[in-house]
């Protein structure tokens, strides 16, 4: 991967400028809830329903301007007096409404200008999908709960209060401390999760609404990114 862009000035910056060629097309999106459709062979199949769009083009970058190429887009529109001075300013020169969320994809089969509506419709259905969430919070959490351990001792030998107890950490003596990456207690969730190739079970355009197949991470009303 290195061999193909090496040499490109955008390249020398840092890794993530690699990871900047790699952006594919797709949508901002509100994930409103889980249902279940039934297929043409009777079937019972869950699915989530996303609110996939209208998103507005609020930039075009550029290998000239910005060292890569990619279509930035704005969803779910935002009053401006909650937009500060920055945002402002950069919404007014793309000629469009403040947005509340802005995300950069790329590789569109059509040419996309400033101020171009994309809608659900670029998806079609019985195709795959990755949608990017953000998972649910659970907190603070104990090893039982967020590593799936047993407990120590169970419910003999006298075990006493010690049934969600994480055990041994590790030597005393040697090498008296404890190792980096030990599954241990703490916060649990609000994970950037992608889950890939969903099956788009059904597109209505007119709701801006997209179903596919299995759980999407994140609670109700949360934003994902859907990547074609």
């Amino acid at each position: 991967m290195m061999s193909l862009w090496k040499g490109h000035p955008a390249v020398k910056t840092s890794k993530l400028s690699i990871n900047k060629f790699l952006i594919m097309p797709g949508l901002l999106g509100k994930k409103i809830g889980m249902t279940s459709v039934f297929s043409a062979d009777g079937k019972n199949i869950p699915c989530t329903v996303i609110e996939a769009g209208p998103c507005v083009v609020t930039q075009i970058k550029t290998v000239e301007t910005d060292g890569y190429n990619a279509v930035q887009v704005g969803f779910m529109p935002k009053n401006e007096k909650h937009t500060n001075k920055a945002e402002a300013g950069h919404f007014k020169a793309a000629g469009v409404g403040a947005m509340k969320h802005l995300a950069e994809f790329d590789g569109f089969e059509q040419e996309v200008k400033l101020g171009d509506t994309l809608t659900v419709e670029m998806f079609k259905e019985n195709t795959y999908v990755d949608v990017v969430g953000t998972s649910k919070g659970k907190g603070f959490q104990g090893v039982v709960k967020r590593h799936g351990f047993g407990g120590v001792g169970q419910q003999t030998h006298g075990q006493d209060d010690r049934l969600r107890a994480p055990g041994s950490m590790g030597a005393s003596s040697y090498p008296s401390r404890v190792f980096p990456g030990m599954r241990m207690a703490g916060h649990m969730g609000c994970d950037r999760v992608t889950v890939q190739n969903l099956v788009v079970l059904k597109v209505i355009p007119e709701y801006n609404l997209i179903m596919v197949k299995g759980s999407v991470p994140g609670a109700k009303n949360s934003i994902v990114i859907i990547n074609k």
